[in-house]
């Protein structure tokens, strides 16, 4: 069994997700194995709230050049967690 911490990698921390935070959506990048399953009991684990619903986005690697070299950037998966409205909110910014 993984551990929650192996399924939650970090949050994600741009201007879209930071708005999203008023209406208690809030996003991470988490393992491309998770499913929304593993991810919900994750969440809720760490950070001690109640989820209503996950969604997931699956970003594959982009092709990328070193000169004469190709490759590919890794593949990632983020989730959009969505709270209940009776939970609390989750402190990602604790010092800011």
């Amino acid at each position: 069994m993984k551990s929650p911490y192996d399924i939650i990698l970090r949050p994600v921390v741009t201007e879209e997700s930071t708005d999203q935070m008023a209406l208690r959506k809030y996003t991470f990048f988490v393992d491309p194995r998770a499913n929304k399953v593993e991810i919900k009991k994750a969440v809720e684990a760490i950070f001690d709230v109640k989820v209503a619903k996950v969604n997931t986005i699956r970003v594959p690697g982009k092709k990328k050049r070193y000169g004469r070299h190709t490759g590919y950037t890794a593949e990632r998966k983020k989730a959009v967690v969505t709270l209940t409205q009776d939970s609390k909110e989750i402190k990602i910014f604790d010092g800011a």
